[in-house]
């Protein structure tokens, strides 16, 4: 469909309908946590992983956690890492790729 023939009152109901359905899901105005909320809970929760690995690690160095404890603490701290990476690599791609994109 050419620019030309774009009738703007249904671009505005279009706009409209798809606020109305973001309604509740955390999108502009909705009840749920936002995009930001979201991402500011991920992250601290991937530091706190992180940061349990790291005293994991420290007990084990003087000998006051169990084996088993310290492994499973490492492994998950490492599990977070490898997953805070992949997102960062996706989000600078989707970054890459719009700044790509001609205006």
């Amino acid at each position: 469909m050419p620019v030309d023939e774009i009738n703007p009152a249904a671009a505005a109901g279009a706009y409209a309908n798809i606020q109305k359905a973001g309604q509740g899901a955390g999108v502009d105005g909705g009840d749920g946590p936002s995009f930001g909320d979201l991402m500011r809970k991920t992250a601290t929760d991937s530091i706190n992983a992180i940061r349990s690995g790291e005293k994991a690690s420290a007990q084990a160095v003087m000998g006051t956690a169990s084996l088993t404890d310290v492994v499973e603490a490492i492994t998950n701290a490492e599990m977070t890492l490898q997953t805070v990476i992949a997102v960062r690599d996706r989000l600078l791609g989707a970054y890459q790729e719009i700044m790509r994109m001609p205006i």
